[in-house]
């Protein structure tokens, strides 16, 4: 579990493929803040995603982590290269303050940024991602950008001939404070740019709750059953005809 507060950036300087037709390994480097309490197998997020420490070196400031071909079409770690920031966060500690929001570090999809539009010394980002992940999203809700806690600001599905409209697609935004600038790759991106996204689980549970009720809850005397026959009751007592 992870909290969506970005504790440093660090650095990828190496990308080794660890098989011919399988996963990659990354060493993140400029790391030694987060390394101090490390072992092999802790968790750390990079970029949002949850990732096994498969080796590391604290005095030296880098750590190993490996990544499945799941891990690769699911995010956009596949489009980094040496050279490139990331966020890092480790496993939230159970005797630690909780400051963000409950981050799984399980990454749903991957958001296209549309635009930046500076609002004071703060950025207004506008993205768009599947429908299929825009329906859990609630107004002034969470999620998790690169692992990055934001709150969602805007939400929106087009209509043909809207703009930005693209079959399939809703629109969702964020602020970025200028302390969230300074601190994370999410402003580092550019018009065009995928973002990791992982939308609250809390949203998502209660989704799934109402999705199986709706969709799979048509069995005699089911509570999709019971809940139709309270409304029709309630409408036949109103114009009188029980």
């Amino acid at each position: 579990m992870f909290t969506g507060l970005v504790e440093i950036l660090g650095t990828i300087s190496h990308i080794t493929p660890t098989t011919e037709s399988e996963g990659y390994s990354f060493v993140i480097s400029e790391a030694a803040a987060i390394l101090g309490d490390c072992s092999i197998g802790d968790s750390i997020a990079v970029n949002g995603v949850c990732l096994t420490v498969t080796e590391f070196d604290a005095a030296k400031g880098h750590f190993t982590v490996g990544l499945a071909n799941e891990t690769l079409s699911r995010t956009d770690l596949g489009s980094l290269t040496v050279g490139s920031k990331v966020n890092l966060e480790r496993a939230m500690a159970g005797h630690g303050r909780f400051g963000g929001h409950f981050v799984q570090g399980h990454v749903d999809t991957t958001a296209k940024l549309l635009s930046l539009t500076p609002d004071g010394d703060s950025v207004r980002l506008l993205m768009s991602l599947p429908l299929d992940f825009h329906t859990p999203l609630i107004p002034k809700g969470y999620i998790a950008l690169d692992g990055t806690s934001l709150t969602l600001t805007h939400l929106s599905i087009p209509k043909p001939g809207e703009e930005h409209y693209e079959a399939g697609r809703g629109l969702f935004g964020v602020m970025l404070i200028a302390h969230t600038q300074s601190r994370t790759v999410v402003a580092l991106k550019k018009v065009g740019d995928s973002i990791n996204v992982e939308c609250d689980v809390v949203g998502k549970g209660v989704e799934s709750i109402v999705r199986n009720v709706l969709e799979g809850g048509g069995e005699a005397g089911g509570a999709l059953e019971q809940l139709v026959e309270r409304a029709v009751e309630r409408v036949l007592a109103k114009k009188g005809l029980v």
